[in-house]
This record gives C-alpha cells, sequence and structure tokens, in this order.
C-alpha cells in the first residue's frame, strides 16, 4: 500500500553539468565545427553584455561562427550529449514520491530547450523542461531571433512561475545547480527558505548553497534531500534507497574551512 503523500515539494535542476558531463555550448560547437567556443565564451563574460548562461544564445544570434544554425543541429546536440548516470532512476524515484511526500521535477536551463528536450528525451516530458527559445526563419528555419533566455534572473522568474502554478510554497523549493549562471536563483531560492545544492566546486555557489554533493550519479542529490530536508535518519535513508534499487556505498559528510591567517604586529599593552 502506498504512503499517504502530504507535503508538495519542487525539484527543479539545471542541465548543463548538472544533469550532463558535458556543456551544450561545447557540443553545438563541436558540430558545427566551431573550435574557439570557450573563448568566445570568456570575451562576453569579460564584456557583460550578457547574464552568465546566457552566452550561447547571444553566440547563436549574433557571433558569424554561429550563422545558419537550424533547429535541427539543436536536436542533433542533443543526443550527443552524455547524460550523467542513473537519471531515469532519479525522475522515477521523484514521481513516486520521496519519503511519504509529493515530488514534481522540473529542469530549469539557460541551453537551447530544444538541446534539453532532446538528450532527455524518455526521461523527462518536454512540458516539465524550461530552456532558451528562439524564433526560426520560416523560409530558411534559421534562428531569427531569441524568444526568451532562461539564465541569471530568467531563472528565477521560471522558478516563481512554477511555484505559483502549481501552489508550491517557497520553503518546499529544491534547486540543483553547478556553476556561477546559478547563483541568483540559489539565492532566491534561500530566501524563500528553499534548499539549495550545489553538484560542483564552484567557489561561488559553496557560500550560497546549503550543501555541496560531488558525484556522478543523479540520484545523488536525493541523499541531502533525504537528510535535510526530510530530516530522515541515516538508516531510513539507507533503506528507502535500497527499496529503489539504489544501494549508498559511501557518505562521506565533511565541512572544509579555508583559513588564511598572517601574523601581524601586536600592539603593546595600555600601561
Amino acid at each position: 500500500m502506498q504512503p499517504t503523500m502530504n507535503r508538495h515539494f519542487m525539484l527543479a535542476s539545471d542541465f548543463d553539468q548538472t544533469l550532463s558531463f558535458n556543456d551544450s555550448g561545447h557540443v553545438l560547437a563541436e558540430l558545427l565545427g566551431v573550435g574557439d567556443f570557450e573563448r568566445k565564451v570568456a570575451g562576453l563574460a569579460r564584456s557583460n553584455l550578457v547574464q552568465q548562461g546566457g552566452e550561447l544564445a547571444y553566440l547563436i544570434r549574433h557571433d558569424p561562427d554561429f550563422r545558419g544554425v537550424r533547429r535541427e543541429h539543436l536536436i542533433e546536440a542533443g543526443r550527443r550529449v552524455r547524460l550523467k548516470n542513473a537519471l531515469p532512476a532519479l525522475v522515477n524515484v521523484l514521481q513516486n514520491g520521496l519519503g511519504g511526500e509529493r515530488f514534481s521535477f522540473f529542469v530549469v536551463s539557460a541551453a537551447p530547450r530544444e538541446v534539453v528536450v532532446s538528450a532527455l528525451s524518455g526521461v523527462v516530458p518536454p512540458e516539465h523542461i524550461h530552456g532558451t527559445e528562439f524564433e526560426y526563419d520560416p523560409g530558411s528555419g534559421e534562428v531569427s531571433s531569441i524568444r526568451r533566455v532562461v539564465a541569471g534572473y530568467g531563472k528565477v522568474a521560471v522558478i516563481e512561475e512554477l511555484s505559483r502554478t502549481h501552489d508550491i510554497h517557497a520553503d518546499r523549493v529544491i534547486y540543483v545547480g553547478d556553476g556561477s549562471s546559478d547563483v541568483h536563483v540559489m539565492l532566491h531560492v534561500n530566501n524563500g527558505d528553499g534548499f539549495t545544492i550545489a553538484v560542483s566546486e564552484n567557489c561561488q555557489l559553496a557560500r550560497i548553497a546549503r550543501c555541496t554533493v560531488l558525484s556522478d550519479n543523479a540520484c545523488s542529490v536525493l541523499v541531502p534531500v533525504l537528510d535535510q530536508v526530510l530530516g530522515l535518519r541515516t538508516a531510513e535513508i539507507r533503506r528507502l534507497l535500497e527499496a529503489n534499487g539504489l544501494r549508498l556505498e559511501d557518505w562521506e559528510r565533511e565541512r572544509t574551512d579555508r583559513v588564511l591567517l598572517r601574523e601581524v604586529p601586536v600592539p603593546p599593552a595600555a600601561a
């Protein structure tokens, strides 16, 4: 008999290097034969011309090397993205409910939506995927304009929209991300007493995210959710994971304080 599900949580995740091992921009650049993608992105970052995470959308629309990108290029790039291990298992566990609670899973990414939908085909329903959207020229099929960029505050807008649509309280929002483009949305989720998880050692996120999880397995984010959000004991977490075909073999809980101290002259004591 299934347990009664009470509270409704939303787990929203970034895509590039959060659910995947590589970056959509790199994959698309390789497909198009563009060899200096990192230099182009670094130049945009230095110029502060676009929000962090929105560089690929800008390049697709304005860079000569990306001219001619069509929907089929984005779909093919998605097929070439390598996903993290056990991603279908993560989606299934959340869909079936976790610890007696109801979970809705969404992907919120600055990557082109066609790339993400293609990469996650058969794993995540397209209506649960929110990404950067383009308009296409009806004649050539090439990208003609940008409809929406889900980067920076764009991610915040999507999270707020999903929360309203699905009637999910701010303190029941969980966000998972890996890079600097997730800073704004993590601050927003934290401000609403939600829970944030970083899946990389990015220094900016380490100071913001409630916890950091490093693993090649997409289901690893379930551990802090069960531990810190639902408040389950270790034995309960182990049993629940095993009931879903997942074995917790190693779990190192640690906190690292990075401290820099310098010796300075000590003022003489007052007489």
